[in-house]
């Protein structure tokens, strides 16, 4: 889909269909999805000033620096864009920034055009990790309602037992629920007042990702 550049973050709690959302929106509007997480991985294998100096944290147990962050970001689509491909005339960043001092280093290095927020009540994503199973082995994914194996609790492939990852525990989920709560609302309120966020509430992602699509759309045809 030709149009405008389009730089964009998307943010949510775990839990509220993020990934769904990033995987349609890279589909239907041709985005390069960043994820922090990769993108750190990448640059301390390739050996980067940036990876080499966010390396040097991990190593140490330390939290990577706002500035170090930004620059191991940046840094990545610069190398992608010298690689032979394009630098990303669209791209969503996900998993960043995760803190305010982020959100503002980010700000001074690449502006932003939107920040998409997902607002999915608290219990709901509790019924949806409560009811999840995985078969450790080859990382299959059920859901007692959405996704249910053919045996109950048994692996449709191998019929090997399901278990509920230790961070599926409703318990553990509440606390990620409040840990994201307490860290990400300085940045919520950073990017509504630069005018930037976008929130989208609903309790499903087929209800969700309609009125994203549509944003988007008027978005990149402005």
């Amino acid at each position: 889909m030709a149009g405008r550049v389009i730089r964009a973050v998307i943010m949510g709690p775990p839990g509220a269909g993020k990934g769904t959302i990033s995987s349609r929106l890279v589909e239907s509007f041709k985005m390069e999805h960043l994820s922090s997480g990769d993108l750190l991985r990448s640059q301390m294998d390739k050996g980067t000033e940036a990876g080499k100096a966010a390396e040097r944290f991990v190593q140490e147990g330390k939290l990577v620096p706002d500035k170090a962050m930004v620059d191991l970001i940046m840094g990545e689509i610069s190398t992608r864009a010298v690689q032979g491909r394009a630098r990303p005339r669209r791209w969503l960043l996900d998993g960043f920034p995760r803190t305010l001092g982020q959100a503002r280093e980010l700000a001074k290095q690449q502006p932003v055009d939107v920040v998409i927020s997902l607002d999915v009540p608290r219990e709901t994503i509790l019924g949806r990790v409560r009811d999840r199973w995985v078969h450790v082995t080859s990382g299959r994914v059920y859901h007692a309602t959405y996704n249910p194996p053919q045996v109950r609790w048994r692996d449709d492939v191998t019929g090997e037992p399901l278990t509920q990852r230790p961070d599926d525990h409703p318990d553990t989920v509440s606390k990620r629920l409040e840990q994201y709560s307490c860290m990400t609302q300085p940045v919520l309120d950073f990017y509504r007042e630069a005018g930037l966020l976008k929130v989208f509430a609903g309790t499903e992602s087929d209800v969700i990702w309609p009125q994203v699509k549509q944003f988007m759309e008027e978005l990149a045809s402005s």
